[in-house]
């Protein structure tokens, strides 16, 4: 309680403290005599490279910039306009005139749902909600179908946990952010992709590579940005229902009230449940989870004048999840082999801002987010609890050297509160209820790490962007340590751009919080007494080529990343087929992946991505370098979507192709419980359509066209409380052909 004072009263003592302001507006395009919103405009100041696209429904969000008054909007095809701003202007609208040669209208083409940003110095790919309709986009997890650079796949046979990787490495070593804001880690990393309704979201953004020191040093390979809709750019009111031939039902509700001139609030509510037994590859346990799932948001927003504005708001999550043998029942005492996850969750944040009166260059702000996160969970005889509570400050100041538009820099403090308590009894076969055997050691833990940043930035517009960024902490168990990072934007001409970036990373692992899904085996779990902090380097860098081919354009992006690690939490499970060790790395650990992608709208309506990656990912386990297990060797990944004239009609397509890969060795089985060492490569297709009415929308679907499946994923699941048991080794689908349907309804702004 004492650092909150401190840090509270540190807070009020800098009035200074806050966000830049930010204007709101539309950009149209004139179609039949009616004005359309525009999706993917590029949006910025002009003489800089401060800029955003546009969402969907052709809105944007920019922080203002005193450097220029002058707000410039393009589109291929369309004639670039430049809009003087007013200081008292807080929402606009911009029209778009198409380009006219030779007396004849040139045709439009419409950028992606997902894009790179052009301006950013950070290689980010924008998600827009757009992208996030042409799938089953029922929650985070899902939301990366279309994406060619995170992959999602499940840790486990039998709980329905799901993880992600980014450039060829786990999640844990991604930062995830909601608005900036760090979350899900701990007891949310294995469960918590299922925790953030698809509907909910307005944009994702993901960064790869080393990520600026303003959000802290835990990033490694990247960074995924999360924006809920807000008060005053979110549907004035929203209504989503689903329901699929797996038995999943789900509907969502939210809505967006301007009070007065100053107050706006939003309320966003979610309710879904799993509720029929699928077990299509008839081994006795559920092919996924049964789960009934709440969540419920408000948020706030306060704009007394031009110079403040604050945010606030409150998220509540309740979600049962059971698993494990078709014939139990989590109400009834059974000897079946059964799985119970109860998760509770909350979060909270509050963040203002300023801007210096007369320097829109210059603004500090505060930004406070919690969570508080309970789970009580049983694995068959094994049970498993955990309560964190997390709590995070950044005092942020942003202003510049001299001239404005070449040297800026932010700075700020950081303090950080993670307290894990943690309880498990555990038993290994042979079972004696008598006598547990705990090869865990209490890892119940509080962090308190206090740090400090400062990060500069050179600029030469439309030509040239460095980012230099340093940060110290100080962590009350591993001590003090330096986070460098670097960043590099160069236009090599108009259409060519070269992005580069380099820097480290820490994250403090923590063991059962991230890996209790592995207790759904009979795997004995052994960790080393005393887990060191990760610690790893990143180098990447892209190059971006459009190329104009008739009235249209192709972007082609490759790009390479090296992650190196100093020192990692290896999770061994080649050791030995009865047992998985947790301990730190003793040799060479690293991964390199390079990807190619190209996209294009290659006839008016029909938008195409293609992208190809090679994941050479090298870890040492069991005393051996050796490929990372359950990885493709390569991923691909073909993206086909066209709207009809005047979007009444949709049709997208995504097709996954997956390389081959290793399996942890299991010849320590008999014969009948022995695995290849290997898996094949696997294709998956999925397929949408969507029809379109004013305020609504229907559409239907299919996933895992094919119906490809992992043929049996359990070891032994005839006896599950036998010491062949294993629900680990998972590096394909566990759900077959899945057909869906849902609506969408909508009233807008005006």
């Amino acid at each position: 309680m004492k650092y909150l004072i401190l840090l509270f009263t540190l807070c009020s003592a800098a009035t200074a403290l806050s966000q830049t302001a930010t204007l709101k507006g539309i950009v149209y395009e004139e179609m039949n005599g009616r004005w359309q919103p525009v999706t993917g405009a590029n949006v910025y100041w002009n003489g800089t490279t401060s800029g955003v696209a546009t969402d969907a429904n052709g809105k944007f969000e920019i922080q203002r910039n005193t450097s220029s008054n002058k707000l410039t909007v393009s589109f291929i095809g369309y004639t670039t306009k430049t809009v003087e701003i007013q200081s008292d202007e807080s929402n606009i609208e911009v029209l778009l005139s198409q380009d006219v040669e030779l007396g004849e209208v040139t045709v439009a083409s419409r950028q992606a749902g997902a894009h790179m940003q052009r301006s950013n110095p950070f290689t980010t790919v924008q998600i827009t909600s757009a992208e996030l309709g042409k799938a089953a986009c029922c929650t985070l997890a899902e939301s990366f179908e279309t994406n060619a650079s995170v992959d999602v796949s499940y840790t486990d046979a039998a709980t329905g946990a799901k993880k992600i990787q980014l450039l060829g490495l786990s999640g844990t070593y991604v930062q995830m952010l909601t608005e900036n804001m760090i979350t899900s880690r701990g007891l949310a990393s294995s469960f918590g992709l299922d925790f953030v309704p698809g509907s909910w979201m307005e944009s994702i953004q993901v960064s790869k590579g080393a990520a600026s020191v303003s959000n802290g040093y835990e990033s490694l390979t990247g960074q995924i940005n999360l924006q809920y809709k807000k008060p005053l750019t979110s549907e004035k009111f929203y209504a989503n229902g689903f329901a699929s031939s797996s038995g999943r039902i789900e509907s969502n509700v939210n809505g967006g009230i301007k009070l007065n001139e100053k107050w706006s609030t939003a309320i966003l509510a979610h309710a879904s449940s799993d509720t029929q037994k699928n077990d299509h590859n008839n081994d006795g346990f559920l092919d996924e989870p049964l789960t009934v799932r709440y969540n419920f948001m408000n948020r706030w927003q306060f704009n007394p004048n031009d110079q403040w504005i604050t945010q606030f708001g409150v998220k509540v999550l309740d979600e049962q999840r059971t698993g494990g043998q078709t014939a139990f029942d989590r109400k009834k005492e059974s000897d079946k082999y059964g799985i119970t996850i109860d998760s509770r969750n909350v979060e909270a944040f509050f963040k203002t801002g300023y801007i210096f009166s007369g320097d829109e260059t210059k603004s500090a702000a505060i930004m406070v987010n919690y969570t508080g996160h309970n789970q009580e969970s049983m694995y068959g005889h094994n049970f498993y609890n955990g309560k964190q509570n997390y709590l995070q400050a950044n005092l942020i100041l942003q202003s510049h050297f001299g001239n404005s538009e070449r040297h800026r820099y932010n700075t700020g403090l950081s303090f950080t509160y993670d307290s894990l308590e943690e309880s498990s009894n555990l038993y290994f076969p042979p079972f004696n209820p008598m006598v547990p055997q705990i090869s865990i050691p209490n890892w119940s833990r509080s962090e308190k790490v206090g740090g400090a940043y400062f990060q500069y930035t050179f600029n030469i517009p439309d030509k040239f962007t460095f980012i230099a960024g340093l940060r110290g902490d100080y962590h009350n168990i591993f001590g003090s340590f330096v986070t460098p990072r670097v960043h590099i934007r160069y236009n090599i001409t108009e259409f060519t751009l070269l992005r580069a970036s380099a820097g480290k990373g820490y994250r403090t692992p923590d063991v059962m919080a991230e890996y209790n899904p592995l207790l759904a085996s009979s795997r004995t779990l052994i960790l080393d007494s005393f887990l060191k902090q990760e610690e790893g380097w990143n180098y990447g860098a892209n190059i971006t080529q459009y190329i104009s081919i008739g009235q249209r354009e192709l972007a082609v992006n490759m790009e390479y990343y090296h992650t190196r690690f100093v020192n990692q939490l290896i999770m061994d499970l080649d050791r030995n087929v009865n047992e998985v060790h947790f301990y730190n790395l003793d040799g060479k650990s690293y991964s390199n992946i390079f990807q190619v992608e190209a996209s294009m709208e290659v006839v008016r309506g029909l938008d195409v991505v293609a992208a190809w990656r090679l994941n050479d990912v090298m870890t040492t386990t069991a005393g051996k370098l050796q490929r990372k297990a359950f990885q493709s060797r390569y991923k691909g990944l073909l993206n086909l979507s066209y709207a009809t004239p005047l979007h009444k009609w949709q049709f997208d397509f995504t097709g996954q192709f997956n390389g081959a890969g290793r399996i942890p060795s299991t010849i320590g089985n008999p014969a009948a419980f022995r695995r290849s060492d290997t898996f094949n490569p696997y294709q998956i297709y999925n397929a949408q359509i969507t029809k379109f009415f004013r305020t609504w929308n229907v559409y239907v679907g299919v996933e895992n066209i094919g119906n490809f499946t992992q043929h049996n994923p359990i070891i032994d699941a005839e006896n599950p409380f036998g010491e062949y048991f294993d629900s680990s080794l998972v590096w394909g689908p566990l759900m077959g052909r899945m057909f869906y349907f849902g609506f969408r309804f909508a009233i807008d702004r005006e």
